[in-house]
Protein backbone atom coordinates (compact mmCIF):
# COMPACT_ATOMS: atom_id res chain seq x y z
CA UNK A 1 0.00 0.00 0.00
CA UNK A 2 0.94 3.54 0.34
CA UNK A 3 1.96 5.54 3.32
CA UNK A 4 1.55 9.23 3.16
CA UNK A 5 2.84 12.08 5.58
CA UNK A 6 1.45 15.76 5.02
CA UNK A 7 3.75 19.23 5.76
CA UNK A 8 4.26 22.20 5.31
CA UNK A 9 1.21 23.89 7.32
CA UNK A 10 1.89 26.89 9.64
CA UNK A 11 0.52 30.37 11.38
CA UNK A 12 -0.05 32.47 8.44
CA UNK A 13 -1.59 36.05 7.88
CA UNK A 14 -4.38 36.56 5.49
CA UNK A 15 -3.74 36.92 1.55
CA UNK A 16 -0.04 35.19 2.43
CA UNK A 17 0.15 32.11 0.17
CA UNK A 18 1.52 28.45 1.25
CA UNK A 19 2.46 24.98 -0.29
CA UNK A 20 1.64 22.00 1.57
CA UNK A 21 3.33 18.33 0.69
CA UNK A 22 1.87 15.22 0.67
CA UNK A 23 5.14 12.47 1.17
CA UNK A 24 4.36 9.15 -0.17
CA UNK A 25 6.11 6.04 0.24
CA UNK A 26 5.85 3.13 -2.50
CA UNK A 27 6.88 2.73 -5.64
CA UNK A 28 3.69 2.54 -6.75
CA UNK A 29 2.39 6.03 -5.74
CA UNK A 30 2.46 6.99 -9.25
CA UNK A 31 -0.42 5.00 -10.00
CA UNK A 32 -3.02 6.52 -7.20
CA UNK A 33 -5.30 8.82 -8.16
CA UNK A 34 -5.49 11.34 -5.41
CA UNK A 35 -7.35 14.12 -3.54
CA UNK A 36 -6.95 17.14 -0.48
CA UNK A 37 -9.60 17.06 2.45
CA UNK A 38 -9.64 19.82 5.20
CA UNK A 39 -11.18 19.89 8.34
CA UNK A 40 -12.14 22.79 10.70
CA UNK A 41 -12.36 22.45 14.40
CA UNK A 42 -16.09 20.86 14.97
CA UNK A 43 -17.18 20.42 11.35
CA UNK A 44 -17.23 17.45 9.00
CA UNK A 45 -14.35 17.32 6.71
CA UNK A 46 -14.35 18.91 3.23
CA UNK A 47 -13.00 18.32 -0.17
CA UNK A 48 -10.81 20.33 -1.85
CA UNK A 49 -9.29 18.34 -4.68
CA UNK A 50 -8.50 15.53 -6.69
CA UNK A 51 -5.40 15.06 -9.34
CA UNK A 52 -5.20 11.85 -11.68
CA UNK A 53 -2.32 9.41 -11.18
CA UNK A 54 -0.39 11.62 -13.77
CA UNK A 55 -1.42 14.77 -12.98
CA UNK A 56 -3.13 15.71 -16.14
CA UNK A 57 -6.95 16.03 -14.69
CA UNK A 58 -7.77 18.29 -11.88
CA UNK A 59 -11.31 18.94 -9.75
CA UNK A 60 -11.51 21.30 -7.13
CA UNK A 61 -14.55 22.33 -5.05
CA UNK A 62 -16.23 25.43 -6.30
CA UNK A 63 -15.24 27.16 -2.36
CA UNK A 64 -11.32 27.02 -3.77
CA UNK A 65 -11.23 27.52 -7.13
CA UNK A 66 -9.32 29.61 -8.55
CA UNK A 67 -6.92 29.81 -5.21
CA UNK A 68 -5.87 25.95 -4.73
CA UNK A 69 -4.31 24.34 -7.21
CA UNK A 70 -3.06 20.68 -6.81
CA UNK A 71 0.42 19.61 -8.61
CA UNK A 72 2.27 15.96 -7.80
CA UNK A 73 6.13 15.06 -8.76
CA UNK A 74 5.87 11.05 -9.00
CA UNK A 75 9.30 10.98 -9.23
CA UNK A 76 9.73 11.82 -6.00
CA UNK A 77 6.55 10.74 -4.83
CA UNK A 78 4.95 13.94 -3.60
CA UNK A 79 2.15 15.50 -3.92
CA UNK A 80 1.51 19.34 -3.57
CA UNK A 81 -1.45 21.51 -2.93
CA UNK A 82 -0.64 25.47 -3.03
CA UNK A 83 -2.90 27.78 -1.69
CA UNK A 84 -2.78 31.49 -2.71
CA UNK A 85 -4.66 34.51 -1.03
CA UNK A 86 -4.99 32.77 2.17
CA UNK A 87 -8.36 33.83 3.83
CA UNK A 88 -9.41 33.21 7.59
CA UNK A 89 -11.83 30.72 6.54
CA UNK A 90 -9.10 28.46 5.18
CA UNK A 91 -7.83 27.27 9.03
CA UNK A 92 -8.41 23.89 9.16
CA UNK A 93 -6.16 20.63 9.09
CA UNK A 94 -5.63 19.28 5.77
CA UNK A 95 -5.15 15.85 4.51
CA UNK A 96 -4.27 14.13 1.40
CA UNK A 97 -5.49 10.83 0.77
CA UNK A 98 -5.47 8.30 -2.12
CA UNK A 99 -8.44 7.38 -4.46
CA UNK A 100 -9.71 3.99 -4.55
CA UNK A 101 -12.88 4.48 -6.45
CA UNK A 102 -16.62 5.81 -6.31
CA UNK A 103 -17.87 9.77 -5.79
CA UNK A 104 -14.57 11.96 -6.10
CA UNK A 105 -15.70 14.53 -3.44
CA UNK A 106 -16.94 11.77 -0.74
CA UNK A 107 -14.59 10.22 2.12
CA UNK A 108 -15.32 7.38 1.33
CA UNK A 109 -14.08 6.63 -2.09
CA UNK A 110 -10.69 7.11 -0.61
CA UNK A 111 -8.45 5.34 1.91
CA UNK A 112 -4.64 5.69 3.01
CA UNK A 113 -5.17 8.69 4.94
CA UNK A 114 -2.28 10.72 6.62
CA UNK A 115 -1.37 12.65 9.35
CA UNK A 116 -2.93 16.22 8.24
CA UNK A 117 -0.87 19.70 8.38
CA UNK A 118 -2.58 22.07 10.55
CA UNK A 119 -3.20 25.54 8.24
CA UNK A 120 -4.27 28.66 10.58
CA UNK A 121 -4.99 31.80 8.68
CA UNK A 122 -5.48 34.74 11.27
CA UNK A 123 -6.97 38.01 9.70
Amino acid sequence: QVQLVESGGGLVQAGDSLRLSCAASGRTFSTYNMGWFRQAPGKEPEFVGYISWSGGVTYYADSVKGRFTIFRDNANNTMYLQINSLKPEDTALYYCASYRGGNRVARTAYDNWGQGTQVTVSS
